[in-house]
């Protein structure tokens, strides 16, 4: 994505963060009333805007047309978020429709990045009710766990993987494994996500999302995988270690497999430190064979 799709993704953030504050003040509050400014604060509200925004993705995505109608360069903004308008004017809250507008009034590198930005919208909106219900790190390792899950479960994974599948079916099959199991933002996020007809690896779509969960707490996350479980203590050390390592908050996130038999694998980002006894015995092996 270009710096074009990249400024209008900002500028939409910008208006979703608008919508779902308060407002400050008499004065803002009275410019709310006069202009009928729509504002989204209860969770279930903020819940019900990103599904919406998913619906309008799913929307985009099915129908190359209507994108490029509402990215046309040749364009002016003003009509684009008429066309918006015209066809969504009813059908969704005051709140999902003044976003789309926002979306189709700004420029884009290429049509498609417009379903990409409306996913990124719906994915806020569902991380602003997780922390209005104060469940940010309860969804951030409810993610995580999920994603163990899948590439624990190679069969699980294939399905969700598989673009062929109906998006009804693998709605079902997480609707089965998440009822009552997980938080509500935690069963939107993964359900609208993984029924993508564009995932083509369903643990990395997991581990981004619960990387942009961790982000919307201030942290980076570092993927440890070790021989055995840390203790809290070993937690914390190492989280403080890599904290001054990359000059900010670094959450972990810990896998056991018993295959690196001793050390650490750390993966932050695309920066892999690979401590284990494992990789020193394979560097061993090519040093004799050399």
């Amino acid at each position: 994505m270009d710096a074009a799709s990249r400024a209008g993704i900002a500028e939409a953030r910008e208006r979703l963060a608008e919508l779902t504050r308060p407002a400050s003040g008499l004065l803002e509050r009275a410019r709310d009333r006069v202009i009928g400014q729509p504002r989204v604060l209860e969770p279930q509200d903020l819940l019900g805007l990103a599904d919406e925004l998913f619906a309008v993705a799913r929307l985009l995505d099915g129908n190359a047309s209507l994108r490029r109608a509402l990215s046309d360069p040749a364009g002016k903004p003003a009509e684009r978020a008429a066309l918006a308008q015209r066809l969504l004017t009813g059908k969704v809250s005051d709140a999902a429709l003044d976003l789309v507008e926002t979306l189709a009034r700004q420029r884009w590198s290429r049509p498609f990045d417009l379903v990409e930005a409306s996913e990124i919208l719906a994915t806020e909106a569902s991380l602003d009710a997780a922390d209005a219900r104060g469940e940010l790190e309860g969804v951030e390792d409810e993610l995580f766990r999920f994603g163990r899950i899948v590439a624990g479960d190679p069969a699980l994974s294939r399905i969700l993987t598989d673009r062929a599948a109906p998006a009804a079916g693998k709605t079902a099959l997480l609707d089965q494994l998440l009822a009552h199991r997980v938080s509500p933002v935690t069963a939107q996020l993964l359900r609208n996500h993984l029924t993508r007809p564009t995932v083509s690896n369903a643990e990395t779509a997991i581990e981004r999302l619960s990387e942009v969960a961790s982000r919307r707490r201030g942290q980076s996350v570092a993927h440890v995988t070790a021989a055995a479980p840390l203790t809290a203590a070993q937690e914390q050390r190492l989280s403080e270690v890599l904290g001054r390592v990359y000059g900010r908050a670094i959450g972990l996130q810990v896998t056991v497999d018993p295959a690196v038999l001793g050390g650490l694998v750390i993966r932050v980002g695309d920066e892999v430190i690979d401590g284990s006894v494992l990789r020193r015995l394979d560097e061993a092996g090519r040093r004799l064979v050399g």
